[in-house]
């Protein structure tokens, strides 16, 4: 057997090594958890040395943070670049399509249970999750929102309250939607199924009633 197929594959692409400690990073916070974490079980998993981790990330903390830039931020850049050309609805039924598919990948629910359960210990994460995801996403559907309202799209509700509401549907949904077996009501719904149901029910509660 040739020397480059037993070769470790870091060794034969040292540029990828940032991306494979995110990805080995991902592995073992999801089965442990940030606080439970170590770099030493992210480095056995990443096929690297714990050295070799230092000359990218500094902390665990560091690397959770990049991995919410590449996954969760790079979705709502994602976002930001959909055009506002055509009507609100057009364009906030764009964002949902969009961040369904995000919202079911094994990144988004290692970094979901991550919010949830322990960020709070973590009060630098805190700040940096606000500033980078929470108020990044609630600019971008205020704003999509309360054009839709003044185009007379949508009724008048407060934005701020209408984006929060979104998310915490397509967030809840994809969760249930990962864990099936604890939700037998969805066991027979495709994921497919379950979108439809949330846009027409967003886009229903958000229909401007007509004037009489």
């Amino acid at each position: 057997m040739s020397a480059e197929v037993t070769e470790p594959r870091w060794r034969r692409l040292p540029e990828e090594r940032p991306q494979q400690i995110l990805h080995a990073a991902l592995d073992v916070f999801g089965e442990h958890g940030l606080a439970g974490a170590r770099l030493e079980d992210i480095a056995k998993q990443a096929g690297v040395s714990k050295g070799t981790i230092y000359l990218y990330f500094p902390n665990k903390e560091a690397l959770f943070r990049e991995m919410v830039r590449s996954t969760i931020v790079e979705a709502i850049v994602a976002g930001e670049g959909i055009p506002d050309t055509g009507s609100a609805r057009e364009q906030l039924v764009a964002f949902m399509e969009h961040y369904w598919d995000f919202v079911r990948t094994p990144a988004f629910s290692v970094i979901y249970r991550v919010v949830v359960s322990e960020l709070h210990h973590f009060p630098d994460l805190v700040e940096f999750y606000s500033a980078e995801v929470i108020a990044r996403t609630q600019k971008l559907l205020s704003g999509i929102i309360r054009r839709g309202i003044d185009a007379g799209e949508f009724r008048a509700v407060d934005p701020a309250v209408a984006g929060r509401m979104l998310i915490s549907l397509f967030s809840t949904s994809a969760m249930w939607c990962c864990k099936r077996k604890f939700f037998p009501h969805l066991r027979n719904r495709p994921d497919e199924q379950i979108y439809n149901e949330l846009v027409d029910f967003y886009l229903a509660a958000l229909r401007a009633v007509p004037q009489k």
